[in-house]
């Protein structure tokens, strides 16, 4: 037996086992399920693959891919139930559309660069939001469901495509600001009965700056070629490292970390800092 008929048992057994869990003598568990109960399911798997990926761990990122192949098996289940679709639409929707955009590939488009392709991409997907409806917005197509950051990256690109953006990163820059000088005239404004309420949340003022503000920052990644996503998950490890390091120096010194004044804990974060 090939390695690719392997593989299509392998696939063939998952959905038997998929069907089985939810046949009327299945999983209670799994034949309660909707599309809308795991969904949130399907949206932490592929997080689990993103991680498995960033942290080089080929071992659980086989694993995590077959827990996200597992997803769209019974979302694929589920559709095949009310006779929506099946696993074979899905798996065939997908072959047609890298098909079709992939012209230089497997038609006559001739051979073009990765970042030619990614504009080919990007325009045979335009075209196809026009087909099936004319009066489609430019920014149909990007899910609400996305992160919010990844979503403000993927809203401005959509709308740099018809024009509408800054010339030059420098006026994006400015533009962030601009927006961060209304955070602070917000916060300056804020009485200080909002001040006491801030475990509650921001006034709608701050609130609605600080998003704009986010969004300009996301704009600006954007402008800079650099992935918003990736460069705040990189912080955030940044931010977690060095933190951890300056507990544990503290720990080294016998001192308890949460009873050290910010001078003393800046220190450590700067002696933290050198020593990476």
């Amino acid at each position: 037996m090939t390695a690719e008929l392997d593989a299509n048992g392998r696939m063939r057994q998952l959905l038997e086992i998929m069907a089985r869990l939810r046949a009327a003598d299945g999983c209670p568990w799994d034949r309660e399920q909707s599309f809308a109960s795991i969904a949130p399911y399907t949206i932490e798997e592929a997080y689990e693959v993103a991680d498995a990926v960033e942290r080089g761990d080929m071992l659980h990122l086989k694993d995590e891919l077959g827990d996200l192949l597992f997803q769209v098996v019974f979302h694929a289940q589920i559709a095949s139930e009310s006779n929506h679709f099946d696993f074979e639409a899905v798996a065939g929707a997908i072959c047609d559309k890298l098909l079709r955009r992939h012209p230089h590939v497997f038609g006559a488009g001739g051979r073009v660069t990765a970042a030619e392709q990614s504009v080919a991409w990007e325009e045979i997907k335009a075209r196809e939001r026009g087909a099936a409806d004319a009066r489609a917005s430019h920014l149909d197509g990007v899910p609400r469901t996305l992160p919010a950051l990844m979503r403000a990256f993927k809203l401005s690109k959509r709308a740099a495509r018809v024009g509408f953006d800054f010339e030059h990163p420098g006026q994006t820059a400015d533009k962030v600001a601009e927006e961060l000088a209304e955070v602070r005239d917000a916060a300056e404004r804020s009485t200080p009965a909002e001040g006491s309420r801030a475990a509650a949340g921001a006034s709608p003022e701050i609130f609605e700056e600080i998003g704009d503000l986010l969004f300009a920052a996301a704009n600006l990644a954007r402008k800079l070629d650099v992935d918003a996503e990736a460069a705040l998950r990189s912080a955030n490890a940044k931010f977690e490292r060095r933190f951890r390091g300056m507990e544990s120096l503290a720990a080294q010194r016998g001192e308890m970390f949460e009873q050290l004044n910010l001078e003393a804990q800046e220190k450590l974060w700067q002696e933290v800092k050198r020593g990476e």
